[in-house]
């Protein structure tokens, strides 16, 4: 708006200086001054006292044929209007298709769930995302296991990524020191079968939130023993000791999402997230952990098949287990737009083709989320005969 507004400006001081030349005495009748301050692209023209109200006028009527829209820079000093940046023109915006719509939530355990978060004022992602998926996660689908996702250390982040629209600031509020047995209590009661716990990023504590996120998954354990626990964390700015500190907690699932492919990173998330140390914290959890490692993706941001294929031989040789594509969806018309709607045919197709890259489990589809169905059938198996395996050997 400033650049646009200067532009305008300097287009109107050039006209207005060669119609002072060539009548010199209206150089008498009109003062132009130009904002010094943050206000630069706002021009006063004042009248002086001694000036000809006929001649201002003529010079009026001379610049306003040149351009209607200059009286808005032309206004007295007392009427002069400060105009707020708009926000940046985005492309055009795509028609949702209809493989996009849901239908509404409703179960009994769906309610019930409902019902403990409101009372226990817990904060789900599930929720606070408006996830389409809720009701069939919620109410335990076809499978029945159950899978709610509890978002931990406050509902404010330090960091700002394009596709997001969770509150952010570099100064949230403290953590709560009561969160992990509250949470902890509150998800040993459910019915449910496996829980994801994931957060913001708090780049603003010296441990990042590491103590506290293995502080939850203890108690949860102790709690409950039998529950199935997956952390999707953020990237604690690739720091090893605070990825052991979670990886070494007693989880069965270490996620963190790389989000998109690496040539669009940069445009994508903030600043602070890359994709390479998303890689190195995915690789040193599976190294120190010895547990099951998980990565999501969004499609529809402008990625070709060539990035996403490079992005896929990238996790494997990093051993990633579990990947899981699904559509993004801009949040509000600050965000990024939505470069193109990928088909359930296509999703399907990219399933094919993970499966085949040796991933133990794949998830895909337009409305698959990172924490989509995380307890689905095939993958609670997984873990189980995993466990099963870890006992016989110490047998």
């Amino acid at each position: 708006m400033l650049r646009c507004t200067n532009s305008i400006v300097g287009t109107r001081t050039k006209s207005l200086r060669r119609l002072l030349s060539a009548a010199p005495s209206l150089a008498s009748s009109v003062e132009v001054t130009q904002s010094s301050s943050s206000l630069a692209s706002l021009v006063e023209v004042t009248q002086s006292s001694s000036s000809s109200p006929s001649r201002l006028q003529a010079l009026r009527q001379q610049l306003a044929n040149e351009d209607a829209g200059l009286d808005e820079f032309a206004r007295p000093k007392s009427e002069i209007i400060i105009r707020k940046k708009a926000p940046p023109r985005s492309s055009k915006i795509l028609p949702k298709p209809k493989w996009l719509r849901v239908q509404p939530a409703d179960s009994d355990n769906y309610r019930e769930l409902r019902k403990t978060v409101r009372k226990l004022g817990l904060a789900t992602v599930c929720e606070e995302a408006r996830c389409p998926n809720i009701g069939e996660c919620w109410g335990g689908g076809k499978d029945k296991t159950a899978t709610a996702t509890i978002m931990i250390m406050g509902d404010t982040c330090t960091r700002g990524c394009r596709f997001c629209s969770v509150k952010t600031s570099r100064k949230p509020p403290p953590l709560d020191p009561e969160e992990p047995e509250k949470v902890s209590s509150a998800i040993a009661k459910w019915g449910l079968d496996y829980v994801v716990l994931t957060s913001v990023d708090r780049d603003d504590l010296e441990d990042q939130g590491s103590n506290h996120f293995r502080e939850v998954i203890q108690k949860l354990k102790e709690k409950k023993p039998d529950l199935l626990v997956e952390a999707l964390t953020p990237d604690f700015q690739g720091n090893e000791e605070l990825i052991q500190n979670v990886a070494t907690s007693g989880l069965d699932v270490f996620a963190h999402n790389v989000e998109t492919v690496k040539r669009l990173t940069s445009k994508v998330r903030d600043r602070r997230a890359n994709y390479d140390q998303s890689l190195a914290v995915l690789k040193y959890a599976k190294n120190v952990g010895n547990c099951i490692t998980k990565t999501s993706l969004m499609l529809g941001l402008g990625e070709t098949e060539e990035d996403l294929m490079e992005t896929l031989h990238d996790l494997r040789a990093i051993d990633v287990d579990v990947v899981t594509f699904g559509q993004y969806l801009q949040p509000t018309r600050k965000h990024l737009p939505v470069k193109k709607y990928v088909t359930p045919e296509e999703f399907d197709e990219w399933k094919i083709k993970a499966d085949n890259m040796g991933f133990k489990y794949v998830a895909s589809g337009p409305l698959v989320r990172s924490s989509y169905k995380a307890g689905e059938f095939f993958l609670k198996n997984l873990l189980n005969d995993r466990k099963m395996e870890e006992q016989n050997l110490a047998a």
